[in-house]
């Protein structure tokens, strides 16, 4: 099979999906690969050291689409990239369909094939695709709190950590998932108070015997979130909202609760989601204030630490890469079926249940799709 390895052009996206190491392991099992020019450089990957693992370095996107049959990248498809699309093509990548409505009709219409990282699962019921970036984008949103705490940026000047004889901040945080433990691994390390909200009790049990005891671990009912608003300073929502849902774990009119100047760190950047006032930003632009509190919903925080979450990227899709590059797409989708949960489109049809619902489009499940039931 000939995998292309996309250049980013997502704003401040610095991340690769694929290391000169990775390449290498593709070029051992017979297959071609072709690298986009430059798309290792944020990551600290020269094109020499993909050319010395084997890969055909590519000048521009248009040829690396061209000449692909699974095209293996980090973002979205964005809007420029929409008229490389074309049927059999196959995309590995984090799609996150839900949230693009105009991304999921290009791959209907193209017929191309899309197999998203985030809904890839495992034996245990987790998202192992997801949870690398997880974790660096939990310590990376409290790296963000830190930075939008302060008045140079237009925050309320509370420094995030404790300093003797003043008020020791408190930071609270929806999610005892992989997300949620970063940032609070971070936020206590800083001598903050820091206050983790969960359904699962597993998760709180389990953040227990890895947490120092300034984390405060609450079973997640209206009457704690309540309470932990009213006097948090940061509210750090670390928690995949359904796809399906059209409810709020926050509303708008709970953001009342919050001390005026407060900050909303939404990791999970759900639009409209956990958050009802959270909608999407980038790096350049990053902040917002909704309710007299300032909202930081950068959708890929791991970007901004692309020499950590590239090589964590890699080592968790790589072997799935793999399997579709060795077995062809259609059978690694039929013998794995925890890839195959993943799909999102095949031969124009969509295989999403959770993106269906949402945007009230007709959808097969990928069974169907693949010839494996009536």
């Amino acid at each position: 099979m000939i995998a292309g390895i996309a250049k980013e052009i997502k704003n401040n996206e610095y991340r690769v999906a694929c290391t000169p190491n990775g390449v290498k392991e593709f070029v051992k099992r017979g297959h071609t690969v072709l690298v986009e020019k430059d798309a290792g450089i944020g990551s600290g990957f020269s094109n020499e050291e993909y050319i010395a693992q084997g890969a055909e370095i590519v000048e521009t996107a248009e040829e690396l689409y061209k000449r692909s049959e699974l095209i293996y990248k980090v973002k979205e498809i964005l809007e420029e990239e929409y008229k490389y699309l074309r049927e059999d093509l196959i995309v590995f990548t984090y799609i996150h369909s839900n949230a693009h409505r105009e991304q999921t009709d290009k791959f209907l219409e193209s017929k191309a094939i899309g197999i998203a990282y985030e809904d890839v699962y495992d034996r245990n019921g987790g998202f192992p695709l997801l949870k690398p970036m997880s974790e660096i984008a939990g310590k990376g949103g409290f790296i963000a709190a830190l930075n939008f705490s302060q008045s140079i940026h237009g925050g309320n000047g509370l420094m995030l950590a404790r300093v003797h004889g003043v008020r020791t901040p408190e930071i609270t945080i929806i999610g005892a998932g992989n997300a949620g433990l970063g940032a609070a691994e971070l936020a206590a390390a800083f001598g903050n108070k820091v206050t983790i909200l969960d359904v699962n009790t597993d998760n709180l049990e389990h953040a227990k015997h890895i947490l120092p005891p300034n984390v405060e671990l609450l079973y997640s009912d209206e009457q704690n979130l309540i309470n932990c608003l009213k006097r948090t300073d940061v509210l750090m929502n670390c928690i995949l909202w359904p796809k399906w849902r059209t409810d709020h774990l926050v509303s708008r009119e709970m953001l009342k609760l919050i001390k005026p100047n407060s900050l909303i760190v939404d990791v999970s950047c759900d639009d409209n989601g956990a958050i009802e006032t959270s909608r999407s930003t980038s790096h350049d632009d990053p902040v917002y204030v909704e309710e007299g509190i300032t909202h930081y919903v950068v959708d890929n925080i791991p970007a901004a630490f692309p020499q950590t979450s590239t090589y964590s990227l890699c080592n968790a899709t790589l072997p799935f890469a793999l399997q579709i590059a060795d077995k062809g797409v259609k059978q690694a989708l039929i013998d794995n079926k925890y890839l195959r949960r993943g799909l999102t489109s095949y031969e124009g049809q969509l295989t999403l249940e959770e993106t269906g619902k949402k945007q009230d489009r007709p959808y097969i499940s990928p069974e169907k799709a693949l010839g494996m039931e009536d």
